[in-house]
């Protein structure tokens, strides 16, 4: 069977990452749109009520109106902008975030995909919830940085332009009301939001996501290794999540910004200190590539019935 598929804004960074990921596979057709006819509204509707899944990758207002213009009720959609992620009647497109995640999507016909930075986060605290170790009223912090790709063209401009003089490292989000906050706090389980301190920094891709834990505050004084363990379960045997056990995360000085490379891999760390009562939970991946594209591809294999690693790059 082949699926026929149409990507709504295939020419932003996002778009230009998922049709990379896409090209060459017989299972999938596309269907594409002349320049002059991208922002055409009759010619967007007839292309997006023709397909068996749509990839949105456009602004939030744009991608609500691309749902709206469809009229059947067929048509399967994953959206990558913030439109619709904590939206009724949307799934949220994270198969790891919890036993059975995966098979919801398989079903969904709507789904949203994750930001970059919840994905990071989700991965880490999630799992720490749902197994009872971190309380659902904790007062919870997560902090990091990401390549400014994940600002779409406007930044890139900002870093890349002519005359342009960018920070090496540069806080944003100073009003903690980002617009990650509210799929960080509905799918961690969370009562309270985290307070979020993101930053850019002067690398076209790549991000390092952190939650810092004061287990000894904690009920039950959890050690490092319960930490460990749980999230370890929770990825074993996962072709795209990894964590390294607590002798490797031992033996590194540092993870850098661009730990996994140009790739769909989601690196999860834990940093510890028992005496302390304290750990450093630390998430490794690409803003392009987990963090937005790749999520995109392993959501529409997941939805297509294909190899959920089909077109990744792992």
């Amino acid at each position: 069977m082949t699926h026929k598929i149409f990507i709504d804004g295939g020419v932003g960074t996002t778009g230009l990452e998922i049709v990379e990921r896409l090209s060459g596979r017989p299972e999938l057709s596309f269907i594409t749109l002349d320049e002059d006819k991208r922002k055409d509204a009759a010619a967007r509707r007839e292309a997006l009520n023709a397909a068996d899944i749509v990839i949105l990758c456009l602004p939030d207002d744009a991608a609500r109106e691309a749902v709206a213009l469809i009229d059947n009720d067929r048509t399967r959609v994953i959206d990558a902008s913030t439109a619709h992620r904590v939206a009724d009647g949307w799934t949220y497109g994270f198969a790891e975030l919890e036993p059975g995640h995966r098979e919801k999507l398989a079903k969904a016909r709507f789904v949203s995909n994750p930001g970059c930075w919840p994905t990071g986060f989700l991965a880490l605290v999630r799992p720490l919830v749902l197994g009872g170790l971190l309380p659902a009223d904790w007062p919870v912090t997560v902090s990091g940085a990401s390549g400014y790709s994940g600002g779409g063209k406007a930044m890139i401009a900002e870093y890349e332009g002519e005359g342009c003089a960018p920070s090496a490292f540069r806080p944003y989000g100073l009003s903690l009301t980002h617009k990650h906050i509210p799929e960080m706090l509905r799918y961690s389980g969370l009562s309270h939001p985290p307070i979020f301190a993101p930053a850019v920094a002067n690398a076209y891709r790549g991000m390092i996501v952190e939650v810092p834990l004061q287990l000894r505050a904690m009920a039950g004084a959890p050690k490092v290794a319960d930490i460990h363990a749980a999230l370890a379960d929770a990825y074993a045997g996962s072709p795209i999540v990894s964590v390294a056990s607590l002798e490797e995360s031992a033996g590194l000085g540092q993870v850098a910004i661009e730990h996994v490379g140009a790739t769909d891999r989601l690196a999860l760390f834990v940093f510890g200190n028992d005496d302390a009562g304290q750990v450093r939970l630390v998430a490794a991946l690409d803003n392009l590539g987990k963090g937005a594209a790749g999520a995109a591809v392993q959501n529409l294999n997941i939805l297509a019935g294909l190899p959920e690693t089909a077109g990744l790059r792992l």
